[in-house]
C-alpha cells in the first residue's frame, strides 16, 4: 500500500532519482529545506512498502487579498510509479491544505512542451491562466503556463479569469 507522508530531513538523501526526469527542476539542498522549515504541511512524498520514495510535492501559501493561494513549486513521479493516480493525489493533498488556509485558488507553472502535464492538469480542473515568456531558463529558453484552480472561497471564479496577453517573469506578483 503506498504511503502519503511528511517529507523529511532523510528524505533528502534518498530522492534523486525521482528528480531525473529532464523535466522536473532540480534546487539546492538549502531551498528544499527552507520548503520543509517555512512550509512543512506543503512538502509531503508517496512511499512504496519497501520505502521507495515514489515521488513528491512541494509547495507554499503566498500572497495576499483575493491572491492569497496554494502554490505548487514541484511535483515529480519517479518514472517507476507514473500512471498510478499518484501526481493526482498528491495534488489533491496540497489542494487540501489550501482550502483550510482559506486560499482563493492554486496555481502552478508548467512547461509550454509538456503536453503530458498540461493535460493531467487540465484533467484535475486546472486552467491556463497566462503565459509567462522566458520562464525557463536553457538553449533557448522556454516559456511558462502559469495554471490555476480556483478553491471554494473564490465564490466568483475570479482568480481563474484567464489573462489575454503574455507576461514576463518579472511582472509576476
Amino acid at each position: 500500500m503506498t504511503t502519503l507522508r511528511p517529507f523529511t530531513c532523510d528524505d533528502m538523501f534518498r530522492f534523486n532519482f525521482v528528480n531525473l526526469d529532464p523535466l522536473t527542476e532540480t534546487y539546492g539542498l538549502t531551498f528544499y529545506l527552507q520548503y520543509m522549515a517555512h512550509w512543512p504541511e506543503y512538502f509531503q512524498l508517496t512511499e512504496a512498502p519497501g520505502g521507495e520514495i515514489m515521488g513528491y510535492i512541494m509547495g507554499k501559501a503566498e500572497g495576499h487579498g483575493a491572491n492569497w493561494h496554494g502554490h505548487v513549486t514541484a511535483l515529480s513521479v519517479a518514472p517507476d510509479y507514473r500512471r498510478l493516480g499518484l501526481a493526482a493525489k498528491l495534488m489533491s493533498g496540497l489542494e487540501e491544505i489550501s482550502e483550510k488556509k482559506q486560499a482563493y485558488f492554486v496555481d502552478l507553472f508548467v512547461r509550454v512542451s509538456n503536453t503530458v502535464a498540461i493535460n493531467m492538469y487540465k484533467n484535475l480542473g486546472y486552467i491556463i491562466y497566462r503565459t509567462v515568456l522566458e520562464y525557463y531558463s536553457g538553449s533557448p529558453d522556454e516559456d511558462a503556463y502559469d495554471m490555476r484552480k480556483s478553491l471554494s472561497r473564490d465564490v466568483d471564479k475570479l482568480s481563474v479569469v484567464p489573462l489575454t496577453h503574455p507576461v514576463r517573469p518579472e511582472d509576476i506578483e
